[in-house]
């Protein structure tokens, strides 16, 4: 039962969807045990055969439609998968990004002959998505991107350099923020996909040594006159990119939001069952006050993140979550889950800073959610416009 009392919304009570729930939580108890997890933490990546057994359970493109190789299902079975990865502990599986960020720019924007091309084979995990945003010298700011897309003929060639790039080690399919007309600004920006297996002169640089997220390949990627079909193109002209960017960022902003209410509830749950049994000065660390306190501090603020969150993911499902409450969850639930983390660790006392306790692993894992997807400052400057 979840320590959170917090009855599931309507949306979320069809039976077929909480049988898809003890399916995909069986299946990360079966195939991703803590001592599997724990080698990818000190191998630094999740291996290629976890992603084969993945699609082999249908858990690859669950929201895209059967007719390009996918589940068929939408965007409840997506907020499923990101909660049972964060309540089971599951670290450094890139799975929600191709799902719910790679494979949606080619389903929204893609031609039907690029949907055909690559979905499917997304869902097989032939091809493991990733998305090359960032920059040495850009970051939140998507408009100040230098990589660059000059045309010849009836090929691209990209060249540029992106870093913090997400399942880096391991992507096929990349899709590059990058500028075809970089005298246009905003308006010069283009998405294009790269199958890195088909060319020549992409490079793959550094698995970063992180402060957290040891299980997941964070990379530096290098583009040297990387020559690929003006066909990769995403939507039908150049300089759509920065839009298609800014309607499909709520989305991943949302994720963050699930799964940091995810994590939060696996802290509280390792923590309530901790102070229960650990003692100090005769008795429970559980029948301090102080211990009470803090937990119904923290019980009481993740109640609200999931109920404000549940909220938003049913907005989402209309089709009405706008960009700015997007923004609010990204923000306030990322800076929620780092503060309640906080909180348990200090419960757990000197343990909480041992590696081998998942604790202090989230306590680490938990500080980038603030950073990626945008800067939790550059959400505020979106909030405030709505004023």
């Amino acid at each position: 039962m979840s320590v959170l009392s917090v009855d599931r919304p309507d949306f979320m009570k069809d039976e077929e969807i909480a049988i898809f729930e003890d399916s995909i939580g069986k299946f990360f108890d079966d195939r991703a045990p803590e001592k599997r997890v724990a080698k990818w933490r000190e191998d630094g990546v999740v291996e290629r055969g976890f992603w084969t057994e993945a699609a082999e359970a249908g858990l690859l493109c669950l929201s895209m439609p059967e007719e390009y190789g996918g589940a068929g299902g939408d965007y409840r079975h997506e907020v499923v998968l990101m909660e049972q990865m964060g309540l089971k502990g599951v670290d450094g599986f890139g799975g929600s990004l191709h799902n719910a960020i790679v494979a949606p720019y080619i389903y929204h924007y893609g031609s039907e002959e690029q949907k055909r091309k690559w979905l499917p084979r997304m869902a097989t995990g032939e091809l493991v998505g990733a998305i090359a945003m960032s920059e040495p010298g850009a970051g939140s700011d998507l408009q100040g991107v230098k990589t660059t897309a000059k045309k010849d003929g009836n090929h691209y060639l990209i060249s540029g350099q992106k870093t913090f790039i997400t399942n880096g080690q391991t992507a096929n399919l990349i899709i590059v923020v990058a500028k075809t007309d970089p005298s246009a600004g905003a308006r010069g920006t283009s998405l294009i996909i790269v199958e890195t297996d088909e060319v020549e002169g992409f490079e793959r640089g550094r698995n970063l040594d992180k402060l957290g997220q040891d299980a997941q390949d964070t990379s530096e990627l290098f583009f040297n006159d990387v020559r690929v079909p003006t066909a990769n193109l995403i939507g039908p002209e150049e300089g759509k990119g920065f839009i298609q960017l800014m309607q499909q960022l709520p989305q991943e902003r949302l994720n963050i939001a699930v799964q940091g209410c995810a994590t939060i509830e696996r802290a509280l749950a390792l923590t309530i069952a901790y102070v229960k049994e650990r003692k100090a000065f005769g008795q429970r660390i559980i029948d301090f006050q102080n211990t009470q306190f803090k937990l119904a501090e923290c019980k009481t603020e993740a109640t609200v993140a999931r109920i404000f969150v549940d909220r938003l993911i049913g907005l989402h499902l209309e089709g009405k979550l706008d960009a700015a409450t997007a923004s609010m969850a990204k923000y306030w639930v990322s800076d929620l889950e780092n503060k309640i983390i906080d909180e348990c660790l200090q419960l757990f006392g000197g343990y909480g800073f041992m590696n081998e306790y998942p604790i202090a692993r989230m306590y680490k894992d938990s500080r980038v959610q603030r950073i990626y997807g945008g800067a939790n400052e550059i959400m505020k400057v979106l909030i405030a416009r709505t004023l």
